[in-house]
């Protein structure tokens, strides 16, 4: 693309939003090469960029472009029946997005079904199976810094689309003029005429209820005057997740006032991700003051949750996403077998990145565990394949190491109202019985053996970064994956690699690769799908924590002057 040229255009023809015209109007030439040297990529996961004018970025104009070239899309299949299901968060301009979505979809034809206030991004999924629709938009960049947005596509399953279907709508898209050929009517007049209607809060309070239903406490004693902090990062999960605690008789609630409201500006918390300690920080001050117990995290579209647990110096400790899927995993599978309650074939789902202890944990209660690539929407088709064989009640869990969970079928999406309610189920049952989360976490490892996970992140931004990416991922495959001509990291053999890219085990095609070393010891590399990163995920296991640390510490270091060398 001339960015030039295309720049060039936009300021003839993008007069409608002054936020554009004013940013267009003052562009310097080096962000403007940025903004204008592609188009924003669509894929399984929909499209996700930075805010502002420009093709590569998320405004009204882009939003609408992609909107038309789904609407044609859903009218190949569904014909005069096409219909989506719209949701938004708390980001900047999420309200102004959804709308622009909806007056584009009405204008084509299609059923527009707008859940009329801001909620989690699982009740899009909800909703779509719900009211039956052919589709399903979510407005989220979901734990991004505020500069981001994003354009997330659901099919008529729940689930995030496929492979398949995210090449034709980006066909679809990518043949589709951004200022010629996108029909958008007036929002107020689409609503008027019935063409854009608004979800009624029965359907919310449907999804609470299934949420409720995946309580495993059976009955049993749990101690539930515990005291909770609670904070949604003034993102969307303030009233279904505090709505569904206290419907189910947790009182002891504290809310962190500064990130009680939406706030897409995120003031207290630059970078809204309980993956993050800085995002959790100011909930752990309020436990302290409070005493409490428990903290639990939202991000801003409610799909993620974190949590800080109680020491007994006092202290708080942070769960990893790994460490707390561990501890809801043997919980479920313990309660369900207790009382009888697993189901024929039980299994559960996790990603390839996520903590390997797992898998030991699931074989330990009898239960099949299924390993996807990184994803939730590869969990999420799981699911659907189960369904489709009649078998969907087989799955108890799925759940992958950036701190998304899901206990239930009746979404096919990361859940972090169902997170938090089986998170707090947990520790008040546990509580009942003097067990911290602590100990049960010790008591898993101590079965198990002592497993660390870890997650480092590097950043590229911009055109160049996309190629530096891209030449480390060719460097490390024809290093390390096809040439083996290094043995190891920190004296851990190397003795099979697992090139992702060629598609393996049923899988598809996908750019991760995966060094499994002597001593359960991994090493995965993947550039972002979201986000212009590269990820390394480093699993180490060993006799103690102290041991695993020392490992992963001279790993990591070894790790990154390597990636030195392509960049």
């Amino acid at each position: 693309m001339e960015y030039m040229e295309e720049y060039k255009r936009w300021c003839e023809f993008a007069t409608a939003d002054t936020d554009v015209v004013k940013e267009l109007s003052t562009m310097m030439e080096e962000v403007m090469e940025d903004a204008f040297y592609r188009n924003l990529t669509f894929g399984t996961g929909g499209f996700r960029g930075v805010i502002g004018a420009g093709t590569n970025r998320m405004n009204v104009y882009t939003v609408a472009k992609a909107s038309q070239g789904l609407s044609e899309y859903l009218l190949s299949i569904y014909g005069g029946k096409a219909s989506v299901v719209i949701g938004y968060d708390s980001r900047i301009k999420s309200d102004v997005f959804a709308k622009t979505a909806a007056a584009v979809f009405a204008a084509n034809g299609v059923e527009v079904n707008l859940w009329p206030r801001l909620n989690p991004v699982p009740t899009v999924s909800f909703a779509i199976r719900y009211l039956h629709t052919s589709a399903g938009v979510m407005i989220t960049a979901s734990h991004n810094p505020s500069k981001y947005n994003g354009y997330k596509v659901y099919g008529d399953d729940g689930c995030q689309i496929t492979a398949w279907a995210a090449e034709k709508i980006f066909a679809e898209i990518e043949k589709t003029d951004i200022f010629m050929d996108v029909k958008q009517g007036d929002f107020e007049a689409e609503l008027s005429a019935g063409r854009i209607r608004y979800i009624s809060d029965d359907v919310l309070t449907a999804f609470l209820e299934a949420v409720k239903s995946q309580s495993v406490l059976f009955g049993e004693e749990a101690d539930k005057n515990v005291a909770i902090v609670y904070s949604p990062l003034n993102g969307t999960g303030y009233l279904p997740v505090t709505r569904i605690l206290g419907e189910t008789g947790y009182t002891n609630i504290t809310l962190v006032e500064e990130q009680r409201l939406p706030d897409g500006n995120f003031p207290t918390c630059p970078y809204p991700n309980p993956e993050v300690q800085e995002a959790m920080a100011l909930g752990i001050e309020y436990a302290k003051k409070k005493n409490a117990d428990l903290v639990l995290a939202t991000d801003p579209d409610c799909d993620r949750v974190g949590i800080a647990v109680k020491d007994t110096e006092g202290d708080y400790q942070l769960l990893s996403g790994n460490e707390t899927g561990m501890l809801l995993l043997d919980y479920i599978c313990a309660q369900r077998v207790k009382h009888g309650r697993m189901p024929e074939e039980p299994t559960v789902v996790k990603t390839i990145v996520t903590m390997d202890m797992g898998e030991q944990i699931a074989s330990n209660y009898g239960v099949r565990m299924i390993n996807v690539l990184t994803g939730f929407k590869y969990i999420g088709e799981q699911i659907g394949y189960l369904e489709k064989d009649g078998k969907e009640a087989s799955f108890i869990f799925g759940f992958e190491e950036s701190y998304g969970y899901l206990s239930g079928g009746y979404v096919r999406d990361k859940d972090a109202v169902n997170g938090a309610y089986l998170i707090c189920e947990m520790f008040s049952y546990y509580a009942a019985r003097g067990i911290s989360l602590l100990d049960k976490l010790q008591e898993l490892f101590d079965k198990y053996g002592y497993c660390l996970n870890t997650l480092h992140s590097y950043e590229f931004e911009g055109a160049a970064g996309m190629a530096k990416m891209q030449g480390i991922m060719q460097g490390f495959r024809s290093t390390v994956g096809e040439g083996m001509r290094i043995g190891g990291f920190a004296g851990k053999r190397i003795h099979t690699v697992l090139d992702y890219g060629k598609g393996l085990d049923g899988l598809p095609k996908s750019e991760v690769l995966k060094c499994l070393m002597e001593g359960h010891c991994s090493v995965v590399v993947r550039p972002s799908g979201t986000e212009p990163k590269l990820k390394i995920y480093i699993s180490v296991s060993a006799k103690t924590k102290e041991d695993a640390a020392k490992i992963e510490w001279q790993m990591a270091e070894e790790l990154a002057a390597f990636l030195n060398l392509f960049q």
